[in-house]
């Protein structure tokens, strides 16, 4: 696998290093996309692993240099991979996690416990009971019948938050959008005051501070720091978690705030509102993990028409983001970087929603062609699927042009790995 030599335009959204080598093939962490196609199969996750250390560098001390009693915490829903969160927790961050899967799989990357953040709209006493006993530094308090289980569950004392809806609705899909009234997370702000109090007289459950979270693939920061003012509202705390939601850069017209800029957006509303000794946490997601990620296919079937229909071996079992979210992705052939003519670029699942990208140019797109879609390091992982029997994806590790793969490919096995063949048992009466 050689190394790449230039990096023209057309690469800007794969990962930062990817380039074209001398023969205009393209290389991501230094791995030539037709060697890592041949090698792993396709569909193929590809994560540049430079690429990723180096983001949640930019995070950890670009935080840490605006406010120094503070932890970057790997929202871990965006992409809850072993591997992956073993190089965040390895650069210093903690993790978020949602349910009991989420907790196992940030124990096994090497997670501190004290260093996890809990969250969940609908906690069940198994997934509290699980928690509690890893010793998660803090539980994010969501409704009042998280106050009463962790109450009945905690036998020391247990480290809480209480999640505020501020009533903001950013400029994002509605699916992600969650820091509206209505929003099925937390409590808004009157209601937030109530669990509050009720917090401060527990003698199980330690009021730490507040969260607040209001989306997803936000592109600008007024949301954010509007945030900020919300829960400074409710009184002085120990910790404000301030979520996170920044956007990733998906296509060449997107065109998100940097890591930067959204910090001082944040920390600059932090400074005028929250207090100098608090600690601040933030939990970024997919702007964190987003760009170090690209899918490859393989070409079956391309349909000549005004635009052509090229169609690749994936889709909607690995990658859910366009049919959940509308949300749009670019491409590339691998070996014919730049140009081309707009394509329809499909899956090979049965729906007809099945489709990676609308009039994305592809540069004489033939089967047996290496598709490269960059910027999927974030969900889809964690929203693969098995529909039409499909194989979830590989997960393969790039540095250095050197590949190692981390999650392999699902078998056929695998699919009938919950098959039972059970004795009936009589459930009414005998």
């Amino acid at each position: 696998m050689s190394v790449g030599t230039s990096t023209p335009a057309p690469l800007a959204l794969f990962p930062p290093g990817s380039a074209l080598d001398p023969d205009g093939v393209l290389t991501i962490g230094g791995c030539r996309a037709e060697d890592l196609a041949e090698r792993f199969g396709t569909p193929a996750m590809i994560v540049d692993e430079t690429a990723l250390r180096a983001r949640a560098r930019r995070y950890v001390r670009g935080l840490a240099e605006r406010w120094p009693d503070s932890r970057v915490v790997f929202a871990s829903k965006a992409f809850p991979c072993t591997a992956i969160e073993r190089i965040l927790v390895e650069e210093g961050l903690g993790v978020d996690v949602a349910g009991g899967g989420e907790l196992a799989v940030a124990l096994r990357a090497g997670a501190d416990p004290e260093r996890l953040v809990v969250h969940g709209n609908a906690k069940t006493d198994e997934d509290l009971r699980e928690a509690v006993g890893a010793g998660a530094g803090l539980v994010v308090i969501d409704n009042d019948d998280d106050i009463d289980r962790l109450e009945r569950l905690t036998t020391g004392e247990q480290g809480v938050l209480v999640r505020v809806t501020p009533g903001i609705r950013p400029d994002t899909h509605e699916a992600v959008s969650t820091g509206q009234r209505g929003s099925k997370f937390g409590f808004e702000p009157e209601r937030a005051r109530e669990a509050i109090a009720r917090l401060r007289g527990s003698d199980r459950l330690r009021l730490d501070g507040v969260h607040v979270h209001v989306g997803s693939q936000i592109l600008d920061t007024e949301p954010f720091a509007r945030a900020v003012e919300a829960v400074a509202d409710l009184g002085t705390f120990a910790v404000y978690d301030l979520g996170g939601g920044l956007g990733a850069r998906y296509t060449y017209d997107d065109h998100p705030p940097s890591v930067e800029e959204y910090l001082d957006a944040l920390v600059g509303a932090a400074r005028s509102r929250l207090p100098a000794d608090a600690r601040i946490i933030i939990e970024p997601g997919r702007s964190l993990v987003a760009e170090a990620g690209a899918t490859l296919y393989r070409v079956v079937t391309v349909k000549r028409g005004e635009p052509a229909t090229v169609a690749v071996d994936g889709g909607m079992g690995d990658n859910m983001e366009v049919a959940l979210y509308g949300q749009r992705f670019e491409a590339v052939v691998a070996a014919r970087v730049g140009g081309g003519d707009p394509c329809h670029l499909v899956g090979r699942h049965c729906e007809s929603g099945d489709r990676l990208s609308s009039g994305v140019p592809l540069a004489d797109p033939r089967p047996g062609d290496v598709v490269a879609v960059p910027v999927t390091g974030a969900y889809c992982y964690s929203l693969a699927n098995n529909y039409n029997g499909a194989r979830r994806p590989p997960v393969v590790l790039c540095r250095d042009g050197r590949a190692r793969e981390v999650v392999r490919r699902e078998t056929y096995a695998d699919l009938a790995r919950r098959d039972v063949d059970g004795e009936p048992v009589l459930m009414g009466p005998g």
